[in-house]
């Protein structure tokens, strides 16, 4: 005979599973079963029964779910499996072999797993012992507060062995089987630090960085959100670790994972830590071989090897879609060796349709990178930006501040060094970036066709692309040689392998659905379009909104105003306003164009520009 806890509330003999009754029949066997072979007093079972004020005849009702279960286990055969339920005065003791419950063989096997020494044995006994369980503890009893506290007393005891599994998984360096078994629970259980510290661990073994480190700064908010506190000890040392896996005893990619007590990862001494923040290396890219040797000279001091840090910033700008994060992030992986102090990262959320990151949230998470423990960082803006300059001033490292909306949200960040090298990257062109810090900018723009072709045959394969070579060209012309557009055209031929390149060139002709086929879920060109215009005041808005409707895509500043009733000088300067946004290219002195695909986002009737 045996009984189950860890799931639904159960007791199974040869004849099989035996008709428990109600819940409050459960709740009783349950609480005998916690306590097996101990007396349990009729007052504590009342306790588990009721969730309000139990009624003057409680313990009559106790004595008949005792009476009805006696009775079952008896029809069962009970005494032959060593089970009986006996009274003893006010209470009452199940008697039974201890391997019948299920919680004892599951505290028995995860005992026995050593993860650290025996690896490999470990995960064979925490994965039996994992397999006990069918659900939350204690399902089908009553919600009482001893009977709550003991599903989470058990659940508790599950996530250990999780965690356990995990640190077994990553001694024998199969990371993405750590991963696996913790993404679940940590999903459900975001506050339990050491399950996301081991998380985060995890997924850094497997090679996914960026969601490690996403991991982090998600349940550092969630802490701060719900709890109005940082992250832990465990949660920091993690970081720290993957942050400068040389310095903290240990790679976590490499094999046994370094830990202290209750297997938390140990952090990293001093405050010289070598931050690697870059993301996943672009999938895909291609191309753009004279913008990246330009990129390489603007960064380049006079007379350097290749790529030498210079104190330079660079500034990459161009139009939504253009691939601006993806030419950085890939320049940066190609060319990370020649900066051996670490590479910094942060998105700083210019144009992404939300909340902008705020400098003194980028230096906080800077100077963590850079080993300073989160009690030394400064509350003061001006403060922390000093340490992360003296931080980084003898030092040779790249940071790149992707997606910036401001000039005044990049200086704060800026390194100090003569041997730092910096790439921002905005929509906006940042000229005040270039008066005062003396950024040397260089403007991405649309791919050509050669390239814009090649793209489309990484995502969709060369031989499909060249089934139709023509209707691939104008694709990337219908895509105004985006690649971001490009993406999206590709992944709507990737969802249906059945039509060729000449088909969806068609549906793109139609001005009235191009947007819209032209986006994947939340991405797209009208998406990006609209997180560009949410910035704009409302009177630029205003004439975005003209420019779409009234005009062709060249139009000329005298003809705007004439139009529009205004003054020469006040359109002169809103289209100057759309062309520092990449929303319009000024190709001579007033006159400008505006691209096929801005222009037809300009015109939707439903476009509201302004958040």
């Amino acid at each position: 005979m045996e009984f189950s806890l860890l799931g639904p509330v159960t007791a199974t003999a040869a004849s099989g599973e035996l008709p428990l009754g109600p819940a409050k029949r459960r709740s009783v066997l349950a609480m005998l079963l916690l306590q097996p072979n101990t007396t349990v007093s009729v007052a504590q079972l009342i306790d588990s029964v009721w969730e309000d004020a139990p009624p003057a005849h409680a313990r009559t009702v106790v004595q008949g779910h005792v009476s009805r279960l006696r009775a079952t286990l008896a029809e069962a055969g009970a005494d032959a499996y060593g089970v009986s339920l006996a009274t003893h005065g006010s209470a009452y003791l199940l008697r039974l072999p201890e391997p019948a419950v299920d919680t004892y063989r599951f505290g028995e096997l995860v005992a026995r797993a050593r993860p650290e020494e025996a690896p490999a044995e470990a995960v064979g006994l925490l994965r039996e012992a994992l397999g006990l369980w069918h659900g939350p503890a204690l399902t089908g009893t009553v919600l009482t507060p001893p009977l709550a506290a003991a599903a989470h007393a058990l659940d508790e005891r599950r996530l250990t062995a999780v965690e356990a599994l995990a640190r077994a998984y990553g001694a024998l360096g199969a990371h993405d089987h750590a991963a696996a078994a913790l993404l679940p629970e940590a999903v459900g259980h975001p506050l339990r630090e050491s399950l996301v510290a081991t998380l985060m661990l995890a997924l850094y073994g497997a090679g996914r960085q960026s969601e490690a480190i996403e991991w982090f700064h998600r349940t550092r908010r969630l802490l701060a959100d719900d709890l109005g506190v940082g992250p832990g000890e465990a949660l920091r040392a993690a970081y720290a670790r993957m942050l400068a896996p040389a310095a903290g005893g240990g790679d976590a990619r490499g094999g046994r994972w370094t830990a202290g007590g209750a297997g938390r990862p140990q952090a990293p001494p001093g405050p010289w830590a070598t931050p690697q923040l870059l993301p996943r290396r672009p999938a895909g890219f291609l191309g753009r071989d004279l913008e990246l040797a330009g990129l390489t000279r603007l960064l380049s001091g006079p007379g350097a090897a290749p790529v030498p840090a210079a104190g330079e910033v660079a500034l990459v700008t161009g139009p939504a879609g253009v691939g601006k994060s993806a030419f950085a992030a890939h320049w940066a992986h190609v060319h990370g060796d020649a900066f051996p102090g670490g590479r910094l990262f942060a998105d700083l959320r210019g144009f992404s349709g939300g909340e902008e990151a705020q400098p003194c949230e980028v230096l906080r998470e800077f100077l963590l990178a850079l080993g300073t423990p989160g009690d030394r960082i400064p509350a003061s803006p001006q403060a922390a930006s000093a340490l992360y300059r003296s931080l980084v001033a003898g030092r040779q490292l790249l940071v790149v501040l992707d997606n910036a909306r401001s000039s005044a949200q990049v200086r704060p960040l800026l390194p100090a060094g003569a041997r730092c090298a910096t790439i921002v990257t905005s929509r906006s062109r940042l000229d005040g970036l270039v008066a005062t810090d003396s950024a040397r900018p260089l403007r991405l723009r649309s791919l050509g066709t050669e390239d814009g072709v090649a793209l489309l045959g990484t995502v969709l394969g060369p031989d499909r692309v060249a089934e139709d070579p023509d209707a691939a060209a104008e694709l990337v012309a219908l895509c105004d040689g985006l690649p971001l557009a490009l993406r999206a055209a590709a992944a709507q031929l990737t969802a249906r392998p059945r039509w060729r390149l000449g088909r969806l060139a068609a549906a793109l002709r139609d001005e009235r659905q191009r947007l819209a086929l032209l986006s994947a879920e939340d991405t797209g060109v009208a998406a990006a379009l609209r997180a560009s215009a949410a910035r704009l005041s409302e009177d630029d808005a205003r004439l975005l909104s003209a420019l779409g409707t009234g005009f062709t895509r060249v139009v000329d500043a005298s003809a705007v105003a004439a139009l529009a009733g205004a003054d020469p000088d006040v359109t002169r300067y809103g289209l100057d306003r759309l062309a520092e946004m990449h929303l319009v290219d000024e190709e001579a002195t007033g006159r400008y164009v505006m691209s096929d695909l801005v222009k037809l986002f300009a015109r939707r009737p439903s476009q509201e520009p302004r958040d």
